[in-house]
């Protein structure tokens, strides 16, 4: 087994790493206190489906808590919730996750016990039938049946009925020519309706391999004797290879995408879009994190400021931007409500504010932005469940946990000049998708 250490920020001691011969890897990290997280990072999400399984990795999700030869369904969350723990997960693009975050117990049983039921869960799940519920037509009125696979039906219809989740899916859609991350996570109805129990079994197979899975123990404990456990609570058996990745990243588009798209609502939402660097690449993703924050985060940020704090009249209820890292490329968003007859005018003040970045940044706000990127990070180690988040998000979407060694370092470098470099190559309209979501007539 190779071992590997880390100088996290913030931690008292080393983050320790080490990998299987399997491929399999395991972190631990030592926060003082009672609490201890329990997770296991898959790397698999929306990036590895096609137009034909959308959405099964969020629906393989739901349905690991659905038993294994030794629990049945629902009795790995009641023993853990009796014992006061958190028991969730969550997919997105780059990765699947799963988490458990609860008090050790006394001598460590409950920390033991959870360790015991999640390696259980990840490596033997059985999802029966039963639980998924028969396959059926979409279309079809007379079907009652509440298992799981209703139960992300509904969830999907309900999201989508939502205003901010119709502009956001229109921006993401147009914002990508062939990648899949250009597809909605949670997937469609269509496709939840009719996927089988072996293609979701086919999928569980190829991707939750122990080449791709990263488990990361959170808390204070005896290092060894953990390490010991977790070996010996994770059986993979023979498990093929996962399939090499072979997907390109996608290009800015060339010319602005303006979308417009009506709904049943009373005002108007808006959303630019633009394609950023890659999660890996530690310092852009600082600078573009630093650029959403003077632009658009808060009420001291200039969004606010200029487009409704300072404006005679009001044209928008709300403004802000934020940067999401992914893998492949990050996705930088303006997005704001507003008054439906002040549309073109909202558009244009938006687009002015955008421009201005490139005039130049001012070191207050550059001081503002580096001590909120600052504090963010050191919150992160705030609880045994931000420590594993994190960690998870490092190696599983970045590759590199030494990225979070070198945050605080690659922060301090970030010159105002940096910024307004940073805002000319990413934040080009030209390169922009402009999603509105109005009023129907």
């Amino acid at each position: 087994m190779k071992k590997t250490t880390v100088k996290y920020p913030f931690l008292t001691k080393d983050v320790e790493i080490y990998e299987q011969d399997n491929g399999h890897k395991i972190i631990l990290a030592h926060k003082e206190g009672d609490m201890v997280n329990v997770s296991s990072w898959v790397k698999t999400g929306s990036i590895n489906e096609n137009d034909k399984n959308n959405g099964i990795s969020h629906f393989l999700e739901h349905l690991m808590f659905k038993g294994t030869h030794k629990h049945k369904a629902g009795e790995f969350d009641h023993i853990l919730e009796s014992r006061g723990a958190i028991v969730n997960a969550a997919t997105w693009k780059d990765y699947t996750f799963y988490y458990v975050t609860l008090p050790k117990g006394e001598n460590g049983e409950n920390f033991n016990l959870a360790i015991e039921l999640h390696a259980d869960m990840m490596t033997d799940p059985v999802i029966p039938d039963y639980e998924m519920g028969a396959p059926f037509n979409i279309n079809d009125k007379n079907v009652t049946d509440k298992r799981e696979r209703h139960v992300v039906i509904e969830e999907i219809r309900m999201r989508k009925d939502q205003p901010w989740t119709k502009v956001y899916n229109a921006t993401n859609h147009a914002m990508y020519t062939s990648h899949p991350y250009k597809r909605d996570v949670i997937g469609t109805p269509e496709i939840i309706s009719q996927i089988s129990q072996q293609e979701i079994m086919e999928y569980y197979r190829r991707f939750y391999s122990p080449e791709n899975v990263t488990t990361i123990i959170v808390g204070d404990f005896n290092s060894d004797e953990i390490l010991n456990k977790v070996v010996q609570e994770f059986h993979w058996g023979d498990r093929p290879e996962p399939p090499q990745r072979n997907i390109l990243p996608d290009k800015p588009v060339e010319n602005t995408v303006y979308i417009e798209n009506t709904a049943n609502i009373n005002s108007s939402f808006m959303m630019f879009g633009f394609l950023g660097a890659p999660a890996k690449d530690l310092k852009n993703i600082i600078m573009l994190e630093m650029l959403a924050i003077i632009l658009g985060e808060g009420t001291s940020s200039r969004l606010y400021t200029n487009l409704i704090e300072n404006m005679d009249e009001q044209i928008f209820n709300v403004i802000d931007a934020e940067n999401y890292s992914f893998r492949d490329g990050s996705n930088f968003f303006v997005q704001a409500n507003f008054n439906p007859k002040y549309k073109e005018r909202a558009i244009e003040l938006v687009k002015q504010e955008i421009e201005k970045l490139k005039e130049g940044i001012t070191e207050r706000e550059l001081n503002k932005a580096k001590k909120k990127v600052k504090s963010g990070f050191a919150c992160d180690v705030e609880t045994v469940s931000d420590i594993g988040e994190t960690i998870g998000y490092y190696m599983t979407v970045c590759d590199d946990l030494y990225l979070a060694e070198n945050y605080i370092p690659a922060c301090e470098s970030v010159t105002a000049s940096d910024l307004t470099t940073a805002a000319k190559k990413y934040l080009n309209l030209n390169n922009a998708v402009i999603s509105l979501l109005v009023p129907q007539e």
